[in-house]
């Protein structure tokens, strides 16, 4: 059996889970994650294909994640995805911590038959977020293809990233969201792995981020 040379034993000593609750008159929500996880979720939005797009966030991200909202759906889903993107962005923020030991940057190209999405990730300390995905349709089921700008940009300003989103190719609608949330998951991943190389260290010459 080997045994872990210093830096791996502290990078494995870390835990890096959050808990948060966000209630408004809109929506009340609850946010665990696990970022070190398996990829287990459960959730419950009311809104089924963004369920099933979480759902890619925890799988490929390997983070456990549990989300619970009751939101106003019988206005429409605006507020409810909005405001899980700011509660997952501040309960990301928190279980990252002081970020130091991550590998901070992160990106992935994914595609799903005919879509082709990249996505890359800074977790930078300043929320920025620049999107161009051109659906090709309004409605993705119950879902509005418009809202997922506004999750990511709830989860940015909270998560305090900088996220470049870009759709690349693509015919179907559902094809190229998922391929987003997938590739998103694939990069936050690799931007939040922690590098033995540099346990314990900010990775920034700043020496904060």
């Amino acid at each position: 059996m080997n045994t872990p040379s210093a830096p791996e034993a502290v990078v494995a000593a870390v835990a890096r889970s959050a808990t948060v609750t966000r209630n408004t008159a809109e929506t009340k929500i609850t946010v665990r994650v696990d970022l070190d996880g398996s990829g287990r979720s459960k959730l419950a939005t009311g809104i089924g294909f963004f369920d099933h797009m979480l759902d890619q966030i925890a799988r490929h991200g390997l983070i456990d994640l549990d989300i619970d909202c009751q939101g106003d759906l019988h206005i429409d889903g605006h507020h409810t995805v909005e405001d899980v993107g700011i509660t997952l962005g501040q309960a990301v923020a928190k279980a990252v911590g002081d970020k130091k030991g991550i590998r901070r940057y992160g990106h992935a190209y994914v595609p799903l038959d005919e879509a082709l999405s990249r996505v890359v990730i800074d977790f930078s300390g300043r929320p920025g977020l620049v999107m161009h995905v051109p659906f090709t349709s309004g409605m993705i089921g119950t879902f509005d293809s418009q809202l997922t700008y506004e999750f990511f940009q709830g989860f940015v300003n909270h998560a305090f990233v900088t996220l470049h989103i870009d759709n690349l190719k693509g015919v179907n609608a559902h094809h190229q969201c998922e391929t987003v949330f997938k590739a998103f998951a694939r990069a936050l991943r690799a931007a939040l792995e922690l590098d033995p190389r540099s346990a314990g260290v900010i990775p920034s010459t700043k020496g904060s981020l």
